[in-house]
C-alpha cells in the first residue's frame, strides 16, 4: 500500500490483519473497530476453538439450534455462496477437511512432517451438500444434518473484512482498508490516489516479490491460492484447503492463484474460490459476470480478465 497512508497490523485469523487509514490521525479508532470484529467473529465462526458457536452448532448436529445473529448472517452468507456457484463453494466440507488432516489451527497443520497424517485420515470423507443445512431466519435457528461439520472458512474471513472496514470507517469517518490474509475491503473516501495494493502468490510476500501492483477504490478484493495452505499427507504432493465438494478431494491445481475484484470482499472472495475449484471454466464463468479477475496459472503465466489491467504485472 501506499507509504502516504497510515497502517497497523496484528495477527488474526491465522494470518495477519492489515489496516490502513487515509488519515493517519483515524488510525488507531480503525484498529479497534477492526480488533472488536475479529474477536466476535473469532468467538462465532472458528473451527478451532472448542467454545465456538460453530463448534456447538457442529457438535448438535441433526438437532435445531438457536443461533446469534451474526452465526446466522455468517451461515446464510456461506449458503449464499453455495447457490451462487452451484456447490463449488460449500460449507459441508468439514469433515473432509478433518479426513485431510486439517483439523487444528493452520500453524499446526503445516508444521507436520511428511507421511505424519495416516492412510485412514486421507480417505476422502463425502461432502454431504449445502442442501443440508436448514436456516431459519424468522425463527433465529439452524439445524444441519447428522454426520455434517460446517466449515465457514473463507467466507467468513471475508464477511469479516467487510464487516470490520465499515465499522471502523463508521468510528472514525475516514476511509479506511482492511486485509484480512490478503482478503481486502474498503469503506469511505479513499485517498486520492486510490488505495496501492500488491497481488502476489502469497499476502505475506515482500513488496518486490513477483505480482502486480494494483488501485483499488471501492468494494473489495479477495485472493485464493493452492501455494499457501498447504500440508504434508502420505500421498505425493501433500494437499491444500480448496476442496472441490464434488469429490471431497483438494481442487485440482489448474491455477495457482486466482484474485477477484468485486463490490464487496466476500462476493470477490466467493468467486475467487469457486474459480480455483472450477479451473479452466472459470475463464469463461468470471468473464460472463464481469469480475476483474487475474488468473496465474501453474507454469506461471497470467490471465486477466473482464478490465482486470495486464500493465505492471512481472509475470508473462
Amino acid at each position: 500500500m501506499s507509504g502516504s497512508v497510515a497502517t497497523d497490523r496484528f495477527a488474526a485469523f491465522g494470518g495477519t490483519a492489515v489496516i490502513a487509514a487515509a488519515e493517519s490521525a483515524a488510525l488507531p479508532g480503525a484498529r479497534a473497530q477492526v480488533q472488536r470484529t475479529v474477536s466476535e467473529f473469532d468467538r462465532t465462526c472458528s473451527r478451532f476453538r472448542e467454545d465456538s458457536e460453530l463448534m456447538e452448532l457442529n457438535a448438535a448436529a441433526g438437532s435445531t439450534v438457536a443461533a446469534s445473529p451474526l452465526l446466522l448472517d455468517a451461515v446464510d452468507a456461506a449458503l449464499r455462496a453455495a447457490r451462487l456457484t452451484d456447490g463449488d463453494v460449500d460449507p459441508t466440507i468439514g469433515e473432509a477437511l478433518i479426513a485431510l488432516g486439517y483439523d487444528r489451527d493452520f500453524a499446526s497443520v503445516g508444521a507436520r512432517s511428511p507421511g505424519t497424517v495416516a492412510p485412514s485420515r486421507v480417505s476422502f470423507a463425502a461432502v454431504p451438500g449445502w442442501r443440508t443445512v436448514h436456516l431459519d431466519r424468522e425463527a433465529g435457528t439452524i439445524r444441519i444434518g447428522r454426520g455434517v461439520r460446517l466449515d465457514l472458512g473463507a467466507t467468513a474471513k471475508a464477511l469479516a473484512a467487510d464487516r470490520a472496514a465499515a465499522a471502523a470507517h463508521a468510528a472514525v469517518g475516514s476511509g479506511v482498508l482492511v486485509s484480512f490474509g490478503g482478503d481486502m475491503a474498503v469503506a469511505g473516501d479513499p485517498p486520492a490516489e486510490g488505495w496501492s495494493v500488491r497481488v502476489t502468490d502469497d499476502h505475506r510476500s515482500p513488496i518486490e516479490a513477483p505480482g502486480q501492483s494494483i488501485t483499488l477504490r471501492t468494494g473489495g478484493l479477495a485472493t485464493s491460492s493452492t501455494t499457501v495452505r498447504r500440508w504434508p499427507t502420505v500421498e505425493p504432493g501433500g494437499a491444500h484447503h480448496l476442496l472441490d465438494p464434488s469429490t471431497g478431494r483438494p481442487a485440482p491445481v489448474v491455477w495457482r492463484t486466482v484474485s477477484v475484484a468485486a463490490g464487496s470482499c466476500l462476493d470477490a472472495n466467493i468467486a475467487s474460490t469457486a474459480s480455483i475449484v472450477r479451473g479452466e471454466r472459470a475463464v469463461e464463468w468470471l468473464t460472463s459476470l464481469g469480475l476483474p479477475s487475474r488468473l496465474v496459472a501453474v507454469d506461471g503465466t497470467a490471465r486477466h480478465l473482464a478490465g482486470w489491467p495486464s500493465e505492471g504485472d512481472d509475470l508473462p
